[in-house]
């Protein structure tokens, strides 16, 4: 079992920045890919990015590209991604995601969740 916890969400204006935080325990973290998706009600949950356990690949989805920044630190068992440039259609809650060994865009192949965090966008 791998435990997950986010932080780091909370209320930004249209164009700031946010870090969020996943802590990660029960396993070895650096066996793990880690992702962050995003879900709106209504609608299924949205990939954003991924990065490999070793932190040497990242993968983006276009609508972050460029302004979001996933990043890991194996030594504090923790993801982090950075956003900045924040939209108002970034609102949302932001799950953080881990997998056995190989990434992977699709949320349904993700076997751990955390409980997610919510970041608010104002115009």
């Amino acid at each position: 079992q791998v435990q997950l916890v986010e932080s780091g969400g909370g209320l930004v204006q249209a164009g700031g920045s946010l870090r969020l935080s996943c802590a990660a325990s029960g396993r070895t973290f650096s066996n793990y890919a880690m992702a962050w998706f995003r879900r709106v009600p209504g609608k299924e949950r949205e990939f954003l990015a991924a990065i490999t356990g070793s932190g040497g690949n990242t993968n983006y989805a276009d609508s972050v590209k460029g302004r979001f920044t996933i990043s890991r630190d194996n030594a504090k068992n923790t993801v982090y991604l950075q956003m900045n440039s924040l939209k108002p259609e970034d609102t949302g809650a932001y799950y953080c995601a881990a997998r056995y060994l190989v990434v992977s865009y699709r949320y349904s192949d993700y076997q751990y969740w955390g409980q997610g965090t919510q970041v608010t966008v104002s115009s």
